[in-house]
């Protein structure tokens, strides 16, 4: 939380800018001091407010505020530890490149990985093809269908949940979709 800060100064100060006529009146100066110093947090954020735009520099609290207000996908992030606060950051520097891919097997699978730190498996029924003939085979199935896997050291209920949704938000309209969180495999050293 932003607030006032003990021996901040005022990049401002009211005093320089009385009139002549006041700039000797000591209890006018003592009055404008106890104004620059109640104004001096509102100044100080007005001064950085471009780094309060940027994802990697702002307050955490105000990062997440940001990431609602740009559409990133955020929901599950928990930002009270560093590897969380890092991947929310992430996430809301992601948010324009993701909405301009979203819909694509690339924007799905950088939206997981952005939230869950790990990279799915995603198998779709879509194809692209290019032929210099008229009436070639058609790529891809017939029936539309995604199905998105994800490995994780420790899976939840709410891990899948979280996944469902955030497939839900981010794939194709039309597109039907199932999801699985597994555990990963552990390979045994002798």
């Amino acid at each position: 939380m932003r607030g006032s800060i003990d021996g901040l100064g005022s990049s401002v100060p009211l005093g320089t800018m009385l009139p002549a006529a006041f700039a000797d009146d000591d209890v006018l100066q003592r009055f404008v001091a106890g104004l620059d110093e109640v104004l001096a947090p509102f100044l100080n954020v007005l001064d950085c407010m471009d780094a309060y735009f940027l994802p990697s520099l702002a307050p955490a609290d105000f990062a997440r505020w940001l990431g609602w207000w740009v559409g990133a996908e955020t929901d599950g992030i928990q930002d009270d530890t560093a590897e969380g606060e890092a991947r929310l950051r992430a996430a809301v520097a992601a948010a324009a490149r993701l909405h301009r891919i979203r819909g694509t097997r690339a924007g799905l699978s950088e939206a997981v990985r952005l939230a869950f730190g790990v990279e799915p498996e995603i198998t779709e029924s879509g194809g692209a093809a290019w032929n210099a003939r008229p009436l070639g085979p058609v790529p891809g199935e017939h029936r539309p269908r995604l199905h998105v896997v994800l490995r994780l050291p420790a899976p939840t209920d709410a891990d899948e949940y979280r996944l469902d949704n955030l497939v839900a938000a981010a794939r194709p309209a039309h597109m039907p979709y199932t999801v699985q969180v597994t555990a990963v495999e552990r390979t045994h050293q002798t």
